[in-house]
């Protein structure tokens, strides 16, 4: 017989997701919220005025000590220890053949004091690697991914809706950066991140049991500026506009920084690392694969899984596919063979038996207007 599965383990925010009417899934283990109405309406409203995430699936895992910095050099592709405090930088950790295991955000608190954030369905991969791999550094590695909630407010409007309500001189932090503040008088960590290609923040609550006191200062502060909750849905195609690659997708085991076109992130001139030689021969060979962006031609959605074909030959498979709200057509990241010349002939996505017609454009499909 096979062993029960377990029931998702709700967020601190559960019972506002309820009285809300969200439609709440399983996703990693934890019960989220997919959406609360319409998904093309809340992200329309992440691109137009502002949304709230709940993202405490995400997970926390903490680096402490004098060696900390090099611990982490040796265990991701980044150089962490030439982190400022008060910055954060995107990151990956790397197989020993190149493999992506997951991508990163590391904020640097102190000193001797780093956060790394991994996503919810690699977190415990995450912090078992990390701890491995700090063996004979002078670091300790926690996993405080219980202690945190998380919620992201993203849009171009967010800086209106939080301003009244924290501590901080919002213009003085910076993209990618994370300071100790206060929200609604609640002790946060304040980072100026996201996943949406707008401006916004992603404020992490411990302990987590006070985010419902955020977030309900959040929504009541944002009512006046069109701030909506925003679900799991919403926030993937606001990603994909975005051009940002989402794990399991356009980031895996079998994917390398430099297939993603992230080759920018491994950092040879730290020294040695985890993963290092097999990157150096990715950084000097042929790629056997790359990521391009479609945009189709009629309405038919696009969706991950699907044949590529160029004048009828399969060239490619869609890692990411669904309608754009902000563009009003479908859109698709894909994986191509390397040596493709995308310049020439037609390109079609096979939609069940049916070739439809897509334009390779360069991603991202969105920027938004600094």
């Amino acid at each position: 017989m096979s062993e029960p599965t377990a029931a998702p383990r709700p967020t601190a925010l559960h019972k506002i997701h309820e009285q809300a009417g969200a439609n709440l899934v399983d996703f990693a283990g934890w019960l989220m919220p997919l959406r609360y109405g319409s998904e093309t309406a809340e992200h329309t409203a992440v691109r137009e005025a502002a949304g709230l995430f709940d993202l405490s699936h995400m997970g926390e895992i903490r680096l402490t000590g004098p060696q900390a910095g090099q611990a982490l050099d040796h265990a991701l592709v980044g150089h962490l220890s030439k982190l400022k405090t008060g910055r954060a930088r995107y990151t990956m950790l790397t197989a020993e053949d190149g493999g992506v295991l997951d991508d990163l955000i590391v904020y640097r608190l102190g000193e001797e004091d780093f956060l790394v954030v991994a996503n919810a369905i690699n977190a415990p991969l995450v912090a078992s690697t990390l701890a491995t791999r700090a063996t004979g550094f002078d670091a300790e590695v926690v996993d405080e991914s219980a202690d945190y909630s998380l919620i992201a407010l993203q849009g171009p409007k967010a800086v209106e809706v939080l301003a009244p309500l924290t501590d901080a001189d919002l213009d003085q932090i910076r993209y990618f950066a994370g300071y100790e503040h206060t929200v609604a008088g609640v002790p946060v960590l304040l980072a100026r991140t996201g996943y949406t290609g707008e401006d916004g923040f992603e404020i992490f609550i411990r302990p987590a049991d006070k985010a419902p006191e955020v977030w309900t200062a959040l929504m009541n502060e944002g009512a006046g500026h069109g701030l909506v909750p925003a679900g799991l849905s919403a926030r993937d195609t606001l990603r994909m506009e975005a051009g940002m690659p989402l794990y399991g997708q356009e980031l895996t085991a079998e994917i390398t920084p430099f297939d993603a076109g992230l080759g920018r992130v491994v950092k040879f001139d730290k020294g040695e690392f985890v993963g290092r030689a097999a990157l150096e021969e990715a950084s000097r060979t042929a790629r056997a694969r790359r990521l391009i962006g479609f945009l189709a031609r009629g309405r038919r959605p696009l969706r991950k899984g699907q044949d590529v074909l160029r004048d009828g030959a399969v060239v490619g498979r869609i890692t990411s596919g669904a309608p754009s709200p902000t563009l009003g057509r479908p859109i698709a990241m894909a994986y191509v063979d390397g040596d493709l010349d995308t310049t020439t002939g037609t390109f079609t996505v096979d939609v069940r038996g049916r070739g439809e017609e897509v334009d390779v454009v360069e991603l991202p499909f969105y920027q938004r207007q600094s």
